[in-house]
Formats: structure tokens, C-alpha cells, sequence
């Protein structure tokens, strides 16, 4: 897998067999389509299984990978932990960035760099702004918007690092994010960024936020405005110049946070405007880059008919996988053929490997 990566600066994308090799790529994606666990069936099961789910690589997982620091802004900076191959600059790297309320530390994150590395990738597990404990690091939030903390970070790696096959891959809020990138990076910005990958991509915020209300995904909305109310206290106490609380106390919903918080820090007028200016859904055409989309059908938090379905379809650069069953960022499948029960863990280094393979051999 090592072969040729250090050297490799060829712009991917303007291959005249992109499009035929993405379609046998998806062919050998498709060959193992997710079968749910038959003891979870359905979105919340789904879900909640694969949040629940003991995993014994965890602690060690994150002992062993060094932290590294990366400024985005004066005074930003965004911590992520590193795996590094042997020789770094022979191997392509996935940078791993985690969703809502999420961070470095979510299973999701650290089963996918178990099996990256595997796979003979470098590792890069991203937090976003103020998250895993990270509050001390910025005085700002973290919102949608900020895709060029991605941009910024990919960046370094190319040019300190200097790493020549990079992916991206964004679950859920970051997701949403990474596709809204990679459309504006058009045909021909960042050639080393070689694919991404969104796992139940929000890429429509207001109808996420809509979803959250209902009755049935009350114990979601409860968990998050628990982290969000948590987290602003601490800000609070770290900027009380910057944040006031006596709003907190109105906060009922996800979509009442961001009307008091996320558009004053962010710098938009409303919950509406912030959602309109960030969401990817109208995006999605634009789009020149390998892209898997993993979705499940009956992800309680991001509506399936959310997705523009047609754009997707008519977008030869993007590969869609919808399963009927996975939850949001769930997927825990009845073992098949040697794989683990991770299933879009594994769909993920699928697309990226061959994909990095692809890019070696149509040098």
C-alpha cells in the first residue's frame, strides 16, 4: 500500500478513467451490503447498540497516538491525536473528524483508525473547536460553518508533513462539513486531498433540527442540551466576558441553542440563516472528488428524504451506499466473511484503499 505515496502529486480528478474506476469502486463496495444485527433492528436500536457496545481497544487506543496541536486561527488551535506509520510520507492518511457533541474519543472515531491502520493508512483523529475537553484551546464555539479549520489542518499536513494522499472523512455534523468542503474546492483546489468520505452527513440542518424535536428522539435532544449546557458553563467560566449564561436558561431545544448562541458567535443573523449558509444539501453538484455518502434509511436524525437524492444520483463523482436498517452513525451488522460487525468502519477503508490504489496505478 506503501508504494509510491511520497512522490505522488498527480491531480487524481483529472484521470480520463476516474469515473469508470469509481464505478467498479462502488461495484466492490456493494458486494457486501450491510446486514443489521439481528438482536437490533431499527433506527434507534441501531443507534443506541453502537454507541452501547463495549469495544476493548479503547483505552489503549488512546494512549498510544500523540497529541498534536494545530492553529487554525490566532489563538485556535485544534487538538487531534497521531498514528503514524513507520515512515509517514510512504502511506496515505485519513484525517477523522468526529460529530455533534462528539470527539476524538467517540467509538466510531477509534474503530475506524484501528482499521485504517491496519490497512497500512496514517491516522489523524481531529477534535473540532472546544470539544473533548478541549474548552481551553479557543475562546470560540464550534459550529457548521467552519470548514476552513478542515482546509487549515489538511493543509499542514501537506505542507510540514508532506503528505501527497490525504482523505477526509466526517461523521454526522462533520460530515455535512466535509462535503460543503470538497464542493468548494471544485475540479481543481488541494489535488492531495484524493477522496472523502461523510457517514450520515446533516446535510440539511433545519430538517435535522426539526427531527430532533420529536417525541421519539427526545432522549437524543436531552443528552446533547445536557453536553451544550456543560460546555457553556465552562466557557462561561474560561471567557465570562464573551458568554452569558442567563440565555441558557430559555434553551428547550437544539434549534433554541443556535438561535442564542451559534448565530451570535458565528456570526449569522439567525437559526435559519445558519442553517441555509451551511447546510451541503444544495451543494452536492458541485462536487469533483471521490465522495462515499453513508446513510442509513431509517436514521432517526437525519432524515432520509433530507437528501437530494437526484443530485446524488446524477453526480458520476459521488458513490451513495443507503442501507434500509444502520441507525445514525450505527451499522453494527452480523458478521460476515471475517469482517467485524463495524460495517461503514469498514466500507470506509474500503473506498479509501482502493481508491489510493486507483491514484498509484494511473500515474
Amino acid at each position: 500500500m506503501s508504494e509510491g505515496a511520497e512522490s505522488l502529486t498527480t491531480n487524481l480528478i483529472a484521470s480520463p478513467n476516474l469515473k469508470e474506476a469509481l464505478v467498479e469502486i462502488e461495484h466492490q463496495l456493494r458486494l457486501r451490503p450491510f446486514r443489521p444485527h439481528p438482536l437490533f433492528a431499527g433506527g434507534h436500536a441501531q443507534t443506541l447498540a453502537a454507541y452501547l457496545w463495549p469495544r476493548r481497544f479503547t483505552l489503549r487506543a488512546q494512549r498510544r497516538d500523540p497529541i498534536r496541536l494545530f492553529e487554525v486561527e490566532p489563538n485556535v488551535h485544534l487538538l487531534a491525536r497521531c498514528r503514524w506509520q513507520p515512515d509517514r510520507r510512504a502511506h496515505p492518511t485519513l484525517v477523522l473528524v468526529h460529530g455533534f457533541e462528539g470527539s476524538i474519543s467517540s467509538v466510531y472515531m477509534l474503530g475506524t483508525a484501528e482499521k485504517a491502520f491496519r490497512a497500512g493508512f496514517n491516522v489523524v483523529r481531529l477534535n473540532m473547536r472546544t470539544c473533548g475537553g478541549t474548552e481551553h484551546l479557543t475562546p470560540t464555539l464550534y459550529h457548521s460553518g467552519q470548514t476552513r479549520d478542515f482546509d487549515r489542518v489538511l493543509r499542514e499536513l501537506r505542507e510540514r508533513d508532506r503528505l501527497a494522499q490525504l482523505f477526509l472523512v466526517g461523521f454526522s455534523m462533520s460530515g455535512n462539513m466535509a462535503l460543503r468542503l470538497v464542493a468548494d474546492y471544485g475540479a481543481t483546489e488541494f489535488p492531495e486531498l484524493l477522496g472523502i468520505v461523510a457517514v450520515s452527513p446533516s446535510l440539511d440542518l433545519s430538517a435535522c433540527a426539526d427531527a430532533i424535536e420529536r417525541r421519539a428522539n427526545r432522549l437524543y435532544q436531552w443528552s446533547f442540551l445536557n453536553s451544550l449546557r456543560r460546555r457553556m458553563r465552562l466557557k462561561h467560566r474560561l471567557h465570562p466576558e464573551l458568554y452569558d449564561l442567563r440565555p441558557l436558561r430559555q434553551v428547550r431545544t437544539i434549534r433554541d441553542f443556535d438561535e442564542c448562541y451559534t448565530t451570535a458567535h458565528g456570526g449569522y443573523r439567525s437559526a435559519a440563516e445558519y442553517y441555509a449558509m451551511t447546510s451541503a444539501k444544495d451543494h452536492l453538484s458541485r462536487i469533483r472528488r471521490p465522495t462515499l455518502i453513508i446513510q442509513a434509511q431509517d436514521d432517526p436524525l437525519v432524515p432520509f428524504d433530507s437528501f437530494p437524492h437526484e443530485a446524488i444520483k446524477s453526480n458520476p463523482h459521488i458513490i451513495m451506499l443507503a442501507p434500509r436498517s444502520g441507525g445514525h452513525v450505527g451499522f453494527l451488522a452480523t458478521p460476515n466473511g471475517g469482517e467485524d460487525r463495524w460495517w461503514a468502519e469498514n466500507r470506509i477503508v474500503d473506498f479509501c484503499r482502493l481508491l489510493h490504489q486507483y491514484a498509484n496505478h494511473s500515474r
